[in-house]
């Protein structure tokens, strides 16, 4: 049985610690990890509550079995991130289906998007920029770049966490972002001329 202590004021790290010790503790993660990841998997392109809930479980199982394997000096955060991120990957060739869209609505986010000089505020202007417009040049993106652009832009991950969750170098991080906002940019600079 949880004792008393507010469990909402641990660490990550000290959740991880006192779920090994007492695996009631574990539902502590379930709780803290669950809405964000499905949040996540919505963004990958996983639309129905059904399928989001059927990969949440397979994460929550891996998460749970490989607990004692989990190297405490990396983020904990990073290292659910990246078995949601493989389970996802798992999932869609197990459907023998691509992503069919990216979740992008229109509200704060958008607009932290689009302040983050991915593209020219300007052209996001004249294009009329909104969630939908978005969403489909997102799904234009190649997969290389579109992943570290929802991690970073929308999951709000920094470049230590993308690096962990996608097992790539940092550097090959600000890189694949640098050159996905600018792939972005000419997709919806294109809006103008070709409606997507």
């Amino acid at each position: 049985m949880l004792d008393n202590l507010n469990t909402q004021q641990l660490s990550d790290s000290e959740i991880v610690t006192r779920t090994l010790s007492d695996r009631n503790y574990f539902v502590v993660i379930v709780d803290r990890f669950e809405a964000k990841l499905s949040r996540y998997l919505r963004r990958l392109g996983v639309h129905t509550h059904e399928d989001r809930q059927d990969i949440l479980q397979d994460i929550f199982i891996k998460v749970y079995k490989n607990l004692n394997g989990f190297n405490a000096g990396l983020s904990f955060s990073s290292w659910v991130y990246r078995i949601a991120h493989n389970e996802t990957i798992s999932w869609y060739r197990k459907q023998s289906v691509r992503p069919e869209g990216y979740l992008v609505d229109n509200n704060d986010e958008l607009f932290l998007f689009v302040a983050s000089d991915a593209v020219s505020a300007d052209k996001l202007v004249e294009t009329q920029i909104d969630a939908n417009r978005l969403r489909t040049a997102l799904a234009l993106l190649d997969m290389k770049y579109r992943d570290p652009i929802i991690l970073k832009y929308f999951e709000h991950k920094d470049y230590g966490e993308i690096s962990d969750i996608l097992k790539i170098p940092i550097g090959t991080v600000g890189t694949l972002i640098a050159r996905g906002k600018k792939k972005l940019g000419q997709i919806l600079s294109e809006y103008k001329e070709n409606p997507i």
